[in-house]
């Protein structure tokens, strides 16, 4: 039997988060993810400065393709708002694999299916194969981890579920800039076109899935309605063949720790709930929990945030156009906390 101090569940950005961290402290640790990497991975790849600064990325030096976009036109009402900014994009299948060898964990191709442990609290053993003291969850929306473990002692809400569709392509784009489309057509939700460093692009389109159906819409007539609009004015001549997925925004969880498994990124469901951003809560759970491994810190969650817009005015208007407010409590509070420590500690 294989045997490390800290298994992971999960070499996306969350799990290798933890695991990067926690060899850097001298614990071993082994990753196994039913995935070899690089793999595809779904994803407009938007980052924002906090991921590069918790991540102690050095822009200059990824080798992999990273566009800085200083602005982003947002579109609401028939209103095109040019925001100045200073954002970021990634190609998924390029920047998880780097962060995953990055970390330096021993990284195991397997499917954990069984999770047991031990009687009187001991280690947590996997499908009679793979024993750690410790247990990091980060397998996703469908996270073994979170099924097994903490489903019934976490019950996800199910009116925080979003849906998305969206197509990563090689094309030459001509228009540099990020473009948001809020509220477009009446999709409770919003899309977006995201240009990625030499030549490819990610389009997409989100909401939240219980709005969807009260409304007796379908996200797919949406995406076909994005899409013309998309040939009429970005992307022309491209056969768009979109996937979909869906996950969970934040709601009102301050701990995602039960004994010594815990669960990061979208396994306990992170992402804002001002803009649906996952990567950087991915990130920042996948620090705490290996800090709380380490005996350095509890583990909480009120440091992720719940609001990439830093928990303000727009922050709550969009928390309240998505989702009507369900769930909030401190979510988006934690958010204005969270980026006003991390301003004041620059």
């Amino acid at each position: 039997m294989e045997q490390c101090d800290v298994l992971v569940i999960g070499g996306g950005p969350a799990g290798s988060s933890a695991a990067w961290r926690l060899r850097r402290a001298g614990a071993s640790v082994i990753v196994l993810d039913k995935a070899v990497f690089p793999r595809l991975k779904l994803c407009a790849g938007w980052i924002t400065p906090e991921v590069v600064r918790d991540l102690e990325m050095d822009p200059a030096t990824y080798p992999y393709r990273f566009l800085t976009f200083e602005r982003m036109q947002v579109h609401l009402k028939g209103l095109r708002l040019p925001l100045r900014c200073v954002q970021h994009s990634i190609r998924r299948t390029e920047f998880d694999a780097w962060l995953l060898e990055r970390s330096g964990a021993r990284v195991i191709h397997h499917e954990a299916k069984q999770i047991e442990r031990e009687p009187n609290e001991g280690a947590y053993v996997i499908d009679g194969a793979f024993r750690a003291e410790y247990l990091v969850g980060a397998g996703g929306t469908s996270c073994p981890v979170y099924r097994k473990l903490f489903r019934q002692a976490m019950p996800r809400e199910q009116a925080l579920q979003a849906v998305a569709l969206e197509y990563e392509f090689a094309y030459d784009w001509r228009d540099p800039d990020c473009h948001l489309w809020f509220f477009d057509g009446g999709l409770p939700g919003y899309s977006w076109y995201v240009p990625k460093r030499d030549g490819w692009i990610n389009v997409g389109i989100g909401a939240l899935k219980q709005r969807l159906r009260e409304r007796g819409e379908s996200i797919d007539t949406h995406w076909m309605r994005f899409a013309r609009q998309l040939e009429r004015r970005l992307v022309h001549g491209a056969a768009l063949e979109p996937t979909g997925y869906s996950y969970y925004l934040r709601g009102a969880v301050e701990t995602g720790r039960i004994g010594n498994a815990l669960l990061t990124g979208d396994a306990v469901g992170l992402a804002t709930r001002d803009l649906c951003e996952g990567i950087g809560p991915a990130v920042r759970s996948g620090l705490r929990a290996a800090d709380a491994i380490l005996g350095r810190t509890a583990y909480s969650l009120e440091d992720v945030t719940g609001a990439s817009l830093g928990g303000g005015r727009i922050t709550r208007w969009l928390d309240r156009a998505f989702t009507g407010g369900v769930g909030a409590t401190s979510a988006t509070a934690a958010g204005a906390r969270s980026l006003a420590a991390s301003t004041a500690s620059r």
